[in-house]
Order: C-alpha cells, then structure tokens, then sequence
C-alpha cells in the first residue's frame, strides 16, 4: 500500500540582528517591530541579537566577534538564516553570507516581500515590482554570488523576483517602463482629483502608522470591506469611499499605505503617487494606536514620512484610536495637530464626535453666507445644498432666505 505524505511549507527561522551606536537608539523595539515583520511576512523569529558599536561596520555590518557569535547561534538555533534591521550595502549583504555561509536579508527586502504578497491592483503591483528592481539592482553583483544560497522563501518573491539574474542593461529598461505605466496611473489618478476639485466634494486622507486601525476606521464609517488583520501592512492599495455627513455634506474617505520606522526610500518613491493623495487632501485624519507603548515614536515617524513627500501646512485630526483596549494611554498629546480625539473604530466608541469634528473643520475652511435670493436664483441654491451645508431655509415673500456653508469657490459665483 502507498503510503501518503502531506507536503507542508517549511516556515522559515530567522535570527535578528541590529546595531546601536547610541544610549537614544530604540534599537530593541526596532526589532520588536522587524520580529512583526517577519511573522507577516510568514517566518518565525528564533533570537535576537545587538551589538553596541561606535558605527555600523562598512564591510560586514556587525564586528567580527559578533559574526562568529551569531555563526554559533545559526547552528545552535537551526535557523534558516539572519535579517538585519538596516538596509545593507552590496558589500555587506555578500560579506555576511560568505562569513557565516547562511541567508542574509535585511530589514527593506522583508518589506518589500510582504508588499509583494499584499498588492493586488495593478497600480500596487507596478509599484512593488519598480521598488524591488530598484532596491535590486544596486545588489546585483552581491545577490548573484549568493543566488544558488537564497534558495526560495521570503526575499524571493514577488514580480520583481524573476529578474534577478538578467543584466543591469535589462533592469534599467524594465524599470523605465514601469516607470512610465506608473506615470499613466498617476496621470489617471490626477484626472480624478481634478474632477473631485471640480465637484467640489472635500477629500479626508487617511494616515498613519502602520497597524494603528486606518482600515477598520474606513470600514466602520462606509462598510468599505477592507481587510482587517492585526498585522503589519494588512492592506496595502488605496480605497477611497464616498461618505454623507449628518448634515447631507458629501465628502470622500481615502485610506493610505501604513507607515513605519525606516520605510525604504525605494518604496517612499515608488509608492509617492499613492501616499500624495495626503497632499490633496482637504483634512488628514492621523489615525494613532493609543494602546502601542511606543507611541510617541510612532507619530514622530508619520510627521517624518509626511514632511518627506512635501506635505505641511495642512489641516489635521489626530484620532487616538483603540480606546477599547485596556492599555490605550489615557494622557497623549500631539502639538503639531489642529484638533485631537480619541475613538475606538472596532466598537465605534465617539466615532459620531469624529464626524461632527470633521464637519466642524471643513466649515472653517468654508464661508457662511446668510442672504435672501430672488426666485429667479433658486438654481444656486441647488449648488449649495451640493456643495455646502444649509443651515436655514424660508421662503418669504421677497425670496428665499438662506444661511449658508459654502466653500470659496461656489461663494464667488454666488
């Protein structure tokens, strides 16, 4: 009789690594974090180790006595190989795997493994596949020598996998083109928002770190249908929603990819089209995980990526969210936002007050008007009611009498 053996992924075992060069370094939570990274990204973390250096070494990452620490703790562990918690050169990235004769990967190939398994519009997969042909073709001499070792598994995945082995002439052809079907989207994306601009209809952005409730956020308020998952980059494309506020005011909803500590520029570049839509925006909702022990830092890092894509001088609500859970701090403040709320999106705990602070800002950037319009001007009030909020409406024998939000640009045609 045949006997039937079930085949069963081999999950991955990975050691740790980073390197604090400073007593202000919060080099442990960055692996903390990177240890959330790799179970998303389907491994299991086995040890951790960090070393306390003047400087990152330019040749191998970490000292020697290390390497020959970690070497003992790869066998000991039986892992699969290590990732670091920084981006590696070329020459590192080959250094290490010849000193240790194991997989090496870092902190940015994990990310862009997990963006690759996340992307599911076309927009979203161009953009992964252009961030990893970037990221990989500045390693191609360090990735060819150590491809027989990489084996399969995570940092071999995704579109931009397959082009490991062709020459840097081919990836930088292959790369112009994405980069010209990104700028199709993108010219796609700007005809939308100037038709939105055109509707006057006020666009919320949605921001912050990753993991902090963005998406559950979005799906409460307009049962968008969003994955939800208590992991790192649960979603990654962008949905925008339609959403009436109690007063009738239309505005859209527009959720962006989560932030984190050291995203990799490749993708900050590749993904810029994306995370813009901040930059457009009327309001930005800074959505923050209130029960994270590191939230100060988190919100550091949202400011941070934000002031990279140029996007200041706006209009933001921070949302201290997750207000359901036993450890959400009670005393959180964030100077740099306009107003500041604490919600609970899983249970919709004064989501209602998020609402009227929404709209409540949005009139502020709005003009009120209060005047009498002839029955021969009854068609601007149907802009109004699109486009602004009626407070009050009487018909009188003069007119109509309106008191009035309106923005602007329907304030100069009126």
């Amino acid at each position: 009789m045949t006997q039937l053996y079930e085949n069963k992924d081999v999950i991955e075992r990975f050691i740790l690594v980073g390197v604090e060069i400073s007593d202000r370094d919060d080099t442990a939570e960055s692996l903390d974090e990177l240890e959330e990274l790799i179970n998303t990204a389907g491994a299991i973390t086995v040890g951790k180790v960090i070393q306390n250096r003047e400087s990152i070494h330019p040749g191998t990452y970490i000292g020697k006595g290390k390497i020959e620490e970690i070497r003992a703790l790869v066998e000991e562990m039986d892992a699969t190989g290590i990732v670091c918690d920084d981006e590696l050169s070329p020459a590192q990235l080959r250094n290490l795997e010849d000193a240790l004769q194991t997989k090496v990967l870092d902190r940015t190939i994990i990310i862009l493994d997990i963006f690759a398994k996340r992307a599911l519009t076309r927009e979203g997969k161009i953009q992964v596949e252009l961030a990893q042909l970037r990221y990989r073709s500045t390693r191609l001499v360090g990735l060819r020598n150590s491809l027989s070792r990489l084996g399969g598994g995570i940092g071999t995945r995704g579109p931009g996998e397959k082009k490991l082995e062709v020459d840097r002439r081919l990836i930088k052809t292959k790369i112009n083109q994405l980069k010209q079907e990104l700028e199709d989207v993108k010219k796609n994306r700007e005809t939308l928002r100037r038709l939105r601009s055109k509707n006057q209809i006020p666009v919320v952005a949605i921001v912050g770190y990753t993991n902090a409730g963005k998406s559950t956020l979005l799906n409460y308020l307009t049962n968008a249908g969003v994955l939800e998952e208590d992991k790192l980059f649960a979603t990654l494309d962008p949905t925008t929603r339609n959403l009436t506020l109690e007063s009738g005011q239309q505005i859209l909803l527009t959720d962006t990819v989560g932030f984190i500590r050291k995203l990799p520029h490749h993708l900050i570049e590749s993904f810029r089209s994306t995370l813009e839509e901040a930059k457009y925006s009327d309001i930005i909702l800074h959505v923050v995980d209130s029960s994270n022990p590191d939230v100060d830092k988190q919100m550091h890092i949202v400011y941070d990526t934000l002031a990279q894509l140029g996007i200041q001088d706006k209009t933001i609500i921070t949302v201290f969210n997750k207000q359901d859970k036993e450890d959400a701090q009670k005393v959180i403040k964030d100077f740099k936002a306009d107003e500041t709320i604490k919600i609970s999106a899983k249970t919709g705990w004064n989501v209602d007050q998020l609402l009227n602070l929404i709209e409540k800002m949005l009139n502020e950037q709005k003009i009120l008007i209060e005047r009498i319009f002839s029955y021969q001007e009854a068609g601007k009030i149907q802009s109004i009611r699109k486009y602004g909020q009626l407070l009050e409406e009487e018909y009188q024998q003069e007119g109509i009498y309106i008191k009035a939000y309106v923005p602007k640009d329907i304030y100069n045609s009126l």
